[in-house]
């Protein structure tokens, strides 16, 4: 467990800055995204029953929160390693494909 653990310094506060941006964007994509194609476009089970009770934007509101706190809980931790990581995956799995998404398809 001592590796995931870093220092506190430039690079964790870069690496919560980096989660905190990849989170509101993925908010606003996926806003987007559910928005124009429905809700059945989202593949995240947890985001997408939290919108279908909440609504689009209660929900997403909710579930990005919910991520930025733990995002935040793992850099006061000082596990910075992991919330790098974290914005890594997104990045690849959420916000890439959603640009894919949206540049490709004709609405």
């Amino acid at each position: 467990m001592s590796r995931l653990i870093w220092p506190h310094g430039t690079f964790g506060d870069v690496a919560v800055l980096v989660f905190v941006i990849v989170q509101c964007l993925d908010g606003v994509l996926t806003y987007l995204g559910v928005h124009t194609w429905g809700l059945a476009i989202e593949a995240n089970p947890l985001v997408s029953s939290a919108v279908a009770v909440a609504g689009v934007g209660t929900g997403l509101a909710a579930t990005k929160l919910v991520a930025v706190a733990l995002g935040m809980l793992l850099h006061l931790r000082r596990i910075h390693l992991v919330v790098a990581l974290l914005s890594v995956f997104y990045i690849a799995v959420a916000i890439l494909p959603w640009t894919l998404l949206f540049l490709t398809v004709q609405y």
